[in-house]
């Protein structure tokens, strides 16, 4: 009775329905019964939930004609799981909703001027509020034209929509695969690229120095400003730039220019074509400073001027002051100009008269040099070689020296009968005496 009383005396709006107790009542008792019967530790379960996927490039997406770059795709996990629920009879779920399973990434070419060089990448499981990144190997067209692209990229994936548990030991999973598409924007950057629509040389051989004259086109999509074009050594080439720049200024696209110059050839060179590396500095449509790529041309290259004696050995004996005379032969690939001989007379020998001016020696012509040489009465018979080499100018005008040769000379001794004075003497009574008698019978005969 004093509950009833108290409980019809308590203030308007501070009293509770009959409902809400026996609830109460309730969820306390289903409480402790299932504590009772599982005594397990408290699991979560989601009711609703799923991965919400993006992508983009990370760093910059611009990329030159002809280049090759990697790209870093980044896919973000943006997914949330909705409703959870926590109760102790609940099973702890091995998969969340919001986790994209087995992610695998592809990227395609699509429209743009490129080719891609990686295969799909498998990235794993992606959580939610995660993200992952994989890099693509991209190689851009060398003619790729400037502008925006899009890049098809693919995402495949699966996720766990729905988990039903059985008693308080079994639970069966449910997954749905899922197939989405992004595109990720490219841009092919203007730029200005050379094509060497010809080039014609002078006076390449080894060991000396040329010219090459450069027709070079623009064929990029960029105007160069304060334009410079180059040529230079291309790694370990004989081919060695002596004046390698030209200033042109102003390039614009599709323009043909000329270009001249000067180049040495290193002696070591052999008769082949070797290669050079064209290029040009300029100034880009942003204001900064950049290169071309390098266009590498093929030059042929003669074979160096060179010299050989084909004279036979020169013969002199012990005492005795004579002309030698030696054939000096072109066996190069080149004009010599103002060829002048010399040889080093150097005991037992001398010279007053060591050097023979030959004037201009063209491939495969010879000329013949003479020396005059006195050797020693004491000096050794037999066969010397004396040194020689030949001064010459090339077509340019520079001042060379061939390689060391040899000059054959052969000291003998005099025949001895000729010099002998009796000899002498009977040989030139038998001649006057054969000159009286046809003298004397011609005489008869008138």
């Amino acid at each position: 009775m004093n509950v009833i009383q108290n409980k019809t005396n308590m203030p308007t709006g501070t009293s509770r329905p009959n409902w809400h107790i026996s609830l109460l009542l309730s969820l306390i008792v289903l409480s402790c019964a299932m504590l009772i019967i599982s005594p397990a530790q408290a699991a979560d379960k989601y009711m609703a939930g799923s991965p919400a996927l993006s992508a983009y490039i990370s760093g910059t997406n611009e990329i030159n004609p002809g280049d090759t770059v990697q790209l870093n795709v980044v896919i973000e996990n943006k997914g949330v799981n909705e409703f959870k629920f926590v109760q102790s009879s609940i099973i702890e779920r091995d998969d969340l909703p919001n986790t994209a399973k087995f992610l695998t990434v592809s990227l395609a070419s699509g429209n743009a001027p490129v080719t891609i060089q990686s295969d799909p990448q498998m990235v794993g499981d992606l959580k939610g509020s995660s993200t992952a990144s994989c890099v693509f190997t991209v190689k851009v067209d060398p003619d790729a034209a400037q502008g925006s692209y899009n890049l098809p990229l693919n995402l495949n994936y699966s996720y766990m929509y729905e988990a039903d548990q059985y008693g308080f030991d079994t639970i069966q999973y449910y997954y749905k695969d899922r197939n989405e598409s992004y595109s990720l924007p490219i841009k092919i950057k203007p730029e200005l690229k050379i094509q060497v629509l010809s080039s014609e040389t002078e006076h390449l051989n080894a060991g000396t120095e040329g010219y090459i004259t450069l027709t070079v086109k623009n064929v990029g999509h960029e105007n160069g400003n304060n334009s410079i074009i180059k040529i230079v050594r291309n790694d370990q080439s004989p081919v060695l730039p002596v004046s390698g720049s030209m200033y042109i200024g102003n390039f614009a696209v599709n323009q043909v220019v000329s270009s001249r110059f000067k180049v040495s050839i290193s002696s070591d060179a052999e008769e082949q074509t070797y290669p050079l590396d064209v290029l040009v500095n300029y100034d880009n449509s942003e204001g900064d400073h950049v290169t071309s790529d390098v266009e590498t041309i093929g030059l042929p290259v003669g074979k160096k001027i060179d010299f050989n004696i084909t004279s036979a050995p020169g013969v002199i004996s012990p005492g005795q002051k004579k002309v030698i005379n030696v054939l000096y032969a072109n066996t190069g690939g080149a004009t010599a100009y103002n060829v002048q001989a010399r040889i080093s007379a150097v005991d037992p020998f001398t010279s007053n008269d060591d050097t023979a001016f030959l004037g201009t020696l063209a491939p495969g012509e010879t000329r013949e040099a003479a020396f005059e040489i006195s050797v020693d009465k004491s000096a050794t018979v037999k066969e010397y070689a004396l040194d020689s080499e030949i001064r010459y100018r090339d077509a340019l005008d520079n001042s060379l020296i061939s390689d060391p040769m040899k000059v054959r000379i052969v000291v003998e001794q005099e025949n001895s009968l000729l010099g002998n004075p009796f000899v002498l003497a009977v040989i030139a009574a038998a001649v006057i005496l054969t000159g009286y008698l046809v003298y004397r019978q011609r005489t008869k005969q008138h």
